[in-house]
């Protein structure tokens, strides 16, 4: 908890001089007052009085005697660093495009991407996220890119950790692909990903229009909240065309788990499979193969992501392709414009997919 002077003004004048540089107040554009700040940060008038006399001394504010404060910021074109904190990065295939989408952007050409450093060897993926954290509020960064932990115990109460550590510190935080809370609680930070919920309904929907009428959802254990949106859908096309819904067909396991693999499929005999990614779906064909299960004439298989590998599986695999490089791009635009206008409510950008058909759906066979 901050209780002491110094660590206040700081938050009060890291806080302020960001904003500046940002282009929230522009150059000639009136600041807030001393008695407005103070209420805004929860401190003292003598706390708020030290920021703004070094805000001064750095050039960033001009006071005029009996009119207020000005801002003399250069605005946009000073240049900010942003970390990148995605711990599931090298693991889950979306993000590095993603990436790749953020730095190609014409927004960022004139900001900083920051990788941040390791934690060290045989650190846990907990501990390296954490590590970053306390690393960008550190550095006292314009903002985050936050993918928030998946596949890990207590994972939303580090990502909730994270999260309020970094609001904390009054950094700006735009997040990847997934929110920080559990499907289908609303979370209070900016998101760029797609609409997972209609993701899942349109791979359900192919699969059913292609004769399917015993569909799995396969997810695995401790993944992120998107999974959860996308057995939504899932649910929903089922309803949607008069299919009914059986709870145990909703399963979350390990696909490289051959022995379970084959109790499922025995009990259950699925004519079809959405899988709640690629990556999922390509464990899943190969422990099929193994069972002698063919993907497509005894099962049909279908993913979401449209990783590299997807076409490159023994049965090219149908899916749904993620936009990732327009993702990157947007979520840059959407963290420029958080930091320029503080006070906006949450907002979700959401992009959609389109649809990859190949053999692992049954399609072209059939056809």
């Amino acid at each position: 908890m901050r209780t002491n002077r110094p660590r206040k003004y700081l938050e009060v004048y890291t806080a302020l001089r960001r904003d500046l540089q940002s282009g929230r107040w522009k150059h000639g554009d009136r600041m807030p007052t001393e008695a407005e700040l103070v209420e805004t940060f929860g401190v003292s008038r003598i706390t708020v009085a030290r920021a703004m006399r070094d805000l001064q001394a750095a050039g960033l504010v001009k006071r005029r005697a009996g009119s207020g404060t000005f801002a003399t910021s250069p605005g946009m074109a000073s240049r900010q660093s942003f970390g990148l904190l995605i711990p599931d990065l090298g693991e889950t295939d979306i993000f590095e495009p993603i990436c790749q989408g953020m730095m190609a952007s014409p927004l960022a050409r004139q900001h900083a991407l920051l990788w941040g450093s390791s934690s060290g060897v045989g650190a846990s993926k907990k501990e390296r996220a954490w590590h970053l954290c306390c690393q960008y509020i550190e550095r006292q960064v314009s903002g985050v890119f936050f993918a928030p932990l998946e596949l890990t115990p207590a994972q939303h109460e580090l990502n909730r950790r994270i999260g309020d550590a970094l609001d904390d510190a009054r950094i700006p935080v735009v997040l990847l692909d997934r929110p920080l809370v559990p499907y289908p609680e609303t979370g209070d930070h900016d998101l760029v990903g797609i609409d997972n919920h209609h993701a899942g309904y349109v791979v359900t929907d192919h699969l059913l229009r292609s004769g399917c009428r015993r569909i799995l959802f396969v997810g695995i254990p401790n993944s992120a909240p998107t999974v959860d949106e996308r057995e939504a859908g899932y649910r929903e096309a089922l309803y949607t065309r008069n299919v009914s819904f059986d709870r145990a067909f909703a399963i979350r396991l390990d696909p490289d788990n051959g022995e379970k693999v084959r109790e499922i499929m025995k009990s259950h005999r699925p004519d079809g499979i959405v899988c709640a990614n690629d990556r999922t779906a390509g464990k899943l064909m190969h422990s099929l193969r193994l069972l002698k299960y063919r993907v497509p004439k005894d099962v049909r298989l279908v993913g979401i992501d449209d990783v590299e590998y997807a076409k490159l599986l023994p049965v090219p695999l149908t899916t749904l392709r993620q936009p990732t490089l327009q993702i990157g791009r947007a979520a840059v635009a959407l963290m420029l414009e958080r930091i320029a206008q503080r006070d906006l409510p949450p907002r979700e950008v959401r992009l959609h997919c389109e649809l990859i058909v190949r053999e692992s759906c049954g399609a072209r066979r059939a056809a």
